[in-house]
């Protein structure tokens, strides 16, 4: 197939410590290594840079959701593949993403939420059930799992490149990324 010069935005939801940072990374690098444009937009990264602002609560997630989307809509035109990894715990904020993106490959990324908290080395879920951090996704405050995801990947089971590789083999995603 033939490079389409417009870029996807690769939608990474899951819960925290689920490995939707790290599947990111090593995704972008995949993807540079075949000579794709690509950028990560990591959901902690943005309230860090462009959200100091917001709060957890369910409009104050969706705001940094509009966020991202406005990012990835300006790297797609451009030519950009925007690999985001976000938790995006609601299916509206996910469905916003995926009605304002043209190119929009949404990947749930499972781990079950025991094996997340084996994986919390700052210690947040431990928090959250001693109640100190309020709105915690998959504790105090919900998560709803994608209903339609075009893939699913599974971090507790599978590993990073085996995960990698079966984004990579998406139709979806292969329209998007230089031949090789």
């Amino acid at each position: 197939m033939q490079h389409v010069n417009q870029g996807l935005t690769v939608w990474l939801t899951g819960l925290s410590g689920a490995g939707k940072t790290t599947t990111a990374v090593a995704l972008a690098a995949a993807m540079r290594d075949r000579g794709s444009r690509v950028e990560c937009l990591d959901g902690d990264s943005l309230r860090e840079k462009i959200g100091r602002e917001l709060g957890f609560g369910r409009e104050d997630r969706m705001e940094n959701v509009r966020r991202a989307v406005y990012i990835s809509e300006m790297l797609n035109r451009h030519g950009v593949t925007a690999i985001v990894s976000m938790i995006s715990p609601y299916r509206e904020m996910r469905a916003y993403a995926r009605a304002v993106l043209p190119h929009f490959l949404e990947v749930y990324v499972s781990c079950p939420v025991e094996v997340c908290e084996q994986r919390d080395v700052k210690g947040l879920y431990a928090k959250a059930r001693r109640g100190e951090i309020a709105h915690f996704t998959g504790i105090s405050d919900g998560y709803e799992p994608p209903e339609c995801p075009d893939m699913v990947i599974r971090t507790d089971t599978e590993t990073v490149a085996g995960n990698v590789q079966r984004i990579l083999d998406a139709p979806a995603l292969r329209r998007f990324l230089p031949p090789w």
